[in-house]
């Protein structure tokens, strides 16, 4: 969970008037090292602003799986995995999140 900015610079605030990190961590309810992560951010020139993540791109894409799966209903996990070019269980949690089965009803 993110902190707030205004929250973030109310803490420094707190601490710019003469008070401990350990009394600011208790009255916060922060850890400390929290909190000289920011005095660090801030001395750094650094913004107190959330920082954004990357994340990686998905190696199998959604839409091709669900096409590959439609088309060859009767592949291996292994086969589509050597496809896409990923390792097995990648393909078995994709499939999950995608609703497919692997199991042949009828």
């Amino acid at each position: 969970m993110a902190y707030d900015k205004k929250f973030k610079q109310r803490v420094l605030e707190y601490l710019a008037e003469g008070h401990t990190q350990t009394s600011a961590s208790k009255i916060f309810k922060i850890g400390t090292t929290t909190i000289k992560e920011w005095k660090k951010r801030l001395g750094a020139g650094e913004s107190l602003d959330a920082k954004i993540r990357c994340r990686k791109p998905k190696k199998i894409d959604p839409e091709k799986l669900q096409a590959y799966a439609a088309a060859n209903p009767d592949a291996y996990i292994s086969e589509i995995a050597a496809e896409f070019g990923c390792v097995r269980s990648a393909v078995q949690k994709a499939l999950k999140k995608l609703g497919i089965t692997r199991k042949k009803r009828g």
